[in-house]
């Protein structure tokens, strides 16, 4: 009986110490597991991939009557391109467009309020959202960055508050209703600089403290909302690095290279798959095509094949109504260049 009691102890040492190693071999397989699931979402978070499109243009379109349709059935243009692979929209915003110099006159299509309906209805659809600062009352481009209307007599000072006051306002608007924009750019096309003349790039100084305050306010009111210099010049190596060397001598933040690339202007498909690759091993920032409009298959393969990016991507400029538009003027979709879209999407894994 003693001997039968002392082999039942004995059994019970070993179950518990051998459950206590089961336990342990459970807690460490686990803690593994989850580690590596965290792993691979921060992994799948920091390696984006965006198949962007500028539908800027929407609104005015809608108020002229146009209804967009896919296959013969009318839905949102926005939810007709992120069932084509899209999943990203990009917005320009004027400081006073309805101004009698402005872009909008009387009407003030891409103000803060159209904006801001806007971006609820991307969001809607759960699409992300790159809000473009053109800081002016009209179109921004490297041959004109006209000063607002309102800040025409501002001084250098008085121009630097203005530039904070108002990305500030914007971005606390959108926040407010819970659509802050997940990027941003400070400036349209900059390579020129912005907010002439006192902007010119010929004054560098001044340019970097003009995007410093833009990018002040933005990490104000949404730290994780990711920083765009976006520049036209996406076959252009040289003038590329100049402009970014001069602003990142500055101290100036940001988190990506943002390049138009149209042929016109910007060399052939070699020249920007040569300058993208140059800019995405010679600077820490990610590189995106931020405008095109043709070559659709050859732009998108250029930037999704680039080495070392952790965000790839492209937003194709207005393909509603302008160019090599993908919807015809009653808005139905043209097959053949809106199913280019899911065949990028597939090919890159884009979600």
């Amino acid at each position: 009986m003693h001997l039968m009691l002392l082999k039942i102890r004995l059994m019970k040492k070993i179950l518990i110490s051998n459950g206590k190693k089961f336990l342990l071999y459970i807690f460490i397989l686990s803690f593994f597991i989850c580690s590596f699931t965290l792993l691979k979402r921060n992994d799948q978070k920091e390696n984006e991939k965006i198949l962007g499109a500028d539908i800027s243009f929407l609104p005015e379109l809608e108020k002229k009557g146009i209804r967009f349709s896919d296959k013969g059935v009318q839905k949102d243009a926005i939810q007709i391109l992120k069932e084509h692979g899209f999943n990203y929209i990009r917005l320009r915003i004027f400081n006073d467009p309805a101004a009698d110099s402005g872009y909008s006159p009387k009407k003030g299509f891409c103000d803060l309020e159209h904006t801001k309906a806007m971006a609820l209805r991307i969001k809607k659809t759960n699409m992300k959202f790159l809000l473009d600062f053109h800081y002016s009352d009209t179109w921004a481009d490297p041959g004109k960055q006209f000063k607002p209307s309102a800040w025409k007599n501002f001084d250098f000072e008085q121009l630097k508050k203005a530039v904070y006051d108002y990305t500030k306002k914007v971005m606390t608007e959108l926040k407010n209703q819970g659509t802050p924009p997940d990027m941003v750019q400070v400036g349209n096309e900059i390579n020129h600089g912005m907010i002439w003349p006192d902007g010119n790039f010929s004054h560098p100084d001044t340019l970097a403290s003009f995007i410093k305050s833009g990018i002040a306010a933005i990490k104000e009111i949404s730290p994780s909302t990711k920083i765009m210099l976006h520049i036209a010049c996406g076959g252009q190596n040289e003038e590329s690095r100049d402009f970014l060397d001069r602003m990142i001598a500055r101290n100036v933040q940001f988190d990506i290279i943002g390049e138009s690339y149209y042929p016109q202007w910007h060399g052939t498909l070699q020249q920007l798959d040569s300058n993208l690759n140059d800019l995405t091993k010679r600077y820490k920032q990610d590189v995106i095509v931020a405008e095109y409009t043709i070559h659709k298959k050859e732009v998108n393969d250029i930037a999704f094949n680039l080495s070392s990016n952790k965000i790839k991507g492209t937003f194709i400029w207005e393909p509603l109504n302008t160019w090599e538009r993908i919807f015809d003027k009653q808005g139905t979709a043209i097959d053949s260049l809106l199913n280019i879209y899911p065949v990028v999407s597939k090919k890159y894994n884009i979600n």
